[in-house]
C-alpha cells in the first residue's frame, strides 16, 4: 500500500501528540478544498479572458455615428416689442398755442439797389418771437403754462445721525474753557457715598450731540453703592459742549469718561 500523508486519514497519525492548534495541520486539512476552489476559479478567469473579444464584438460602437456638421443656422428677426399702454394715465398736454413770430434777416452789408427785404422794426419785435419766417399767432387760443420738468419734489438731504469717534473725528468737541474745567465740573458736582474703604473708577460714555447736549448716557462700569447713577445725575446736568466736525458739518460723537472714586477714611 502506497502512503499519501497528503489524504486526511494520514494527518492524525502523523500529528499525533503534536500541537494540532499550529497552521501547518489546518492547512493540510484544508488543501484539498483549496485546490479545488483556485481551479475553478481559475478556469473561469481564463474563460473570461478567451471570451473578451467576441463579447466586445456584440457591443455598440459610438464612434461609428456620424455627427451632422453642415447645420445652417437660420437668424430669425422677432417683431418689435409692442409697449404696453399703462391704463389711468393722463392724457398727453395739448401743443401750446402759436405765437406770432417775425422772421429774422441778418443783415448784410450790399448797395441799396441789392436790398430785397427790409429788416424787422423794434416795435415789430415787440411780445413776438423771432424765426426763420414769419408766422401769425391765433389770438384766440387758450394760455396753457408748461409743466416743470421732472418728479415735481425737491430733492430731499438726508442729515447725518452717524455717531462718531473721537479718534476719527476732525473736530473733536469740546467742553467750555477746555477738558480741565469739564474734570473740575463733574469733581465738584460728584457726591461720593459715604461708604468706608470705598475705591475705584466709574466708566460712562455718551454722545455729544449736534447742538452740544449730552445724550445716551450708559455706565459701562461701576463699583456699587449708587456710583453709576450719580454719574449719569452730574452728566445730565453739564453744560453744552462746543460739538465735534466732520467735513465742515456738525456731527454725532461718542466720548468716554472714567470717574475715580475715593471715599475719604
Amino acid at each position: 500500500m502506497k502512503l499519501d500523508i497528503i489524504k486526511n486519514q494520514w494527518l492524525d497519525i502523523v500529528f499525533e501528540g503534536r500541537n494540532k492548534i499550529y497552521g501547518a495541520y489546518e492547512l493540510r486539512k484544508s488543501n484539498g478544498k483549496t485546490t479545488v476552489k483556485a481551479l475553478i476559479i481559475g478556469s473561469i478567469i481564463f474563460s473570461f479572458a478567451v471570451a473578451a473579444p467576441l463579447i466586445a464584438s456584440f457591443l455598440p460602437d459610438s464612434g461609428e455615428e456620424e455627427v451632422d456638421n453642415n447645420v445652417k443656422i437660420a437668424t430669425v428677426k422677432l417683431p418689435p416689442k409692442k409697449e404696453e399702454v399703462k391704463p389711468n394715465q393722463p392724457p398727453p398736454p395739448p401743443p401750446p398755442p402759436k405765437v406770432d413770430q417775425v422772421k429774422f434777416t441778418k443783415p448784410v452789408v450790399a448797395k441799396a439797389e441789392e436790398v430785397t427785404e427790409d429788416p424787422p422794426k423794434i416795435e415789430e419785435l415787440k411780445d413776438k418771437k423771432v424765426g426763420a419766417e414769419t408766422i401769425k399767432g391765433d389770438p384766440d387760443a387758450v394760455l396753457t403754462v408748461d409743466e416743470p420738468v421732472g418728479t415735481g419734489t425737491a430733492a430731499v438731504v438726508e442729515e447725518d445721525n452717524q455717531v462718531y469717534n473721537t479718534a476719527g473725528i476732525e473736530v473733536k468737541p469740546d467742553f467750555p474753557g477746555g477738558i480741565e474745567k469739564f474734570y473740575k465740573f463733574v469733581g465738584n458736582n460728584y457726591k461720593t457715598p459715604e461708604e468706608e474703604g470705598l475705591k475705584g473708577k466709574v466708566y460712562v460714555t455718551f454722545v455729544v450731540e449736534k447742538d452740544g447736549s449730552l445724550t445716551d448716557i450708559k455706565v459701562l462700569r461701576d463699583i456699587g453703592y449708587g456710583t453709576g447713577a450719580e454719574a449719569i445725575r452730574v452728566l445730565k446736568k453739564c453744560p453744552k459742549w462746543t460739538p465735534g466736525e466732520q467735513n465742515g458739518k456738525k456731527v454725532r460723537v461718542l466720548y468716554s469718561l472714567p470717574i475715580t472714586i475715593q471715599s475719604a477714611e
